[in-house]
């Protein structure tokens, strides 16, 4: 079987550095023009299952990456994004000042039970939801069939993870460009290999995908 693993494209909200998590924020203009690009990146691929994280960033990432396709999308809430908690909504720089002890451990040496921010999820949280979906999102997968499954930057990041066999500790070693492609395939679920990882060449030239400050 086969996954397409996309992110979902820019938002306002990525652009200004400002942590999205649970908060519903829709693509920016940008993010749009991505989300076609893939689209057309993906034109000629035969998909036959999708799924998409309920956040409209994502659930309109995924419906211009399905184009004219008559499948139906379906949602799962555990691809949402790692809630912020309390960081949602705030830039960087406001959050460097309220908790800079916090922000400095997330960005620099998160581990499995590190919570993003004040209330919020853990990165071992967002896994153990998140592979849940991607279980069930590829379920009775014919051997050589397709799925596309578009999330956000932290879901995406810690399945990767367990795919390589990484520790969570290592999430901030590859990047997730906006409306990046991922390629995962496989016999099982648990024999998924990266076939590419944070291939973005449809939205961004070698070297220069936008980094975004608050993940």
């Amino acid at each position: 079987m086969n996954v397409l693993l996309c992110r979902h494209g820019e938002t306002p909200w990525n652009r200004e550095g400002r942590y999205q998590g649970h908060t519903d924020i829709p693509l920016a203009e940008s993010g749009e023009g991505q989300a076609k690009a893939l689209g057309e990146r993906l034109a000629e691929v035969t998909i036959h299952r999708a799924v998409a994280s309920p956040l409209s960033r994502a659930r309109r990432t995924a419906e211009y990456a399905l184009g004219g396709r008559t499948l139906t999308l379906a949602f799962d809430d555990g691809l949402k994004e790692i809630s912020h908690g309390g960081w949602e909504g705030k830039l960087v720089s406001e959050i460097e000042a309220s908790h800079p002890d916090l922000l400095d451990a997330w960005k620099h040496r998160p581990n499995a039970t590190l919570p993003a921010g004040p209330n919020a999820e853990s990165l071992q949280q967002v896994l153990d939801r998140a592979w849940l979906a991607l279980g069930r999102a590829t379920k009775g997968l014919g051997a050589s069939e397709t799925v596309l499954v578009v999330a956000h930057d932290a879901v995406n990041r810690v399945l990767l993870c367990r795919v390589l066999g990484l520790p969570l500790e290592r999430v901030w070693s590859f990047r997730q460009a906006p409306a990046t492609l991922n390629v995962l395939s496989g016999d099982t679920l648990e024999a998924l290999q990266v076939v590419r990882l944070n291939d973005a060449d449809h939205v961004a030239p070698l070297f220069k995908e936008a980094v975004h400050k608050a993940v």
